[in-house]
């Protein structure tokens, strides 16, 4: 394992608001490198990051109606139909209607939209994993804790045992 880059031991002081300044900036680039890999992907195929989230999470629930991808989202029906029907236009989305209730609209991945969601999730993983080996198990299990504490409240028990199940 690599030493650890500067900055990185813990700070007593973590709480000041110039440490809560360089957390958010850190966030920001973060959040662009880790979706650079997955956004040129998307943009051969005329997409970007809503496509994304919609294979990610169809990917990882097959069979969830489109109210609880809505509800996941938190974006408006009309944003999510745009998005939903490129994705079965170019048969990476398959839609059925529900077995118990007709109106449900059940959602699943095809077979070329799950060989989509491997290549994508696959360079996130890679980055994902570099990071963790360099920042080792008890980094990792306080990131996590940072990121469920990111989380509203109301919705953390939520998204954590659904988080947990997949």
């Amino acid at each position: 394992m690599s030493s650890p880059p500067p900055g990185s031991r813990p700070n007593p002081l973590f709480l000041r608001d110039e440490e809560i300044r360089q957390g958010i900036e850190l966030l920001f680039f973060a959040y662009r490198d880790f979706t650079l890999d997955a956004d040129t992907v998307l943009a051969r195929h005329g997409m970007g990051r809503a496509h994304h989230r919609v294979i990610h999470f169809v990917g990882r629930r097959p069979g969830m109606t489109v109210n609880e991808l809505l509800s996941i989202l938190r974006i408006t029906k009309q944003s999510l139909s745009r998005v939903l029907s490129q994705l079965i236009e170019e048969d990476l989305v398959v839609q059925v209607q529900g077995t118990r209730d007709r109106r449900q609209r059940l959602l699943s991945l095809t077979a070329k939209g799950t060989e989509l969601e491997r290549q994508l999730s696959g360079l996130q993983r890679a980055r994902v994993t570099r990071a963790y080996r360099e920042a080792g198990a008890e980094a990792v299990a306080g990131f996590r804790k940072v990121l469920v504490g990111l989380i509203d409240e109301a919705d953390r028990e939520s998204i954590l045992a659904a988080v947990d199940r997949d």
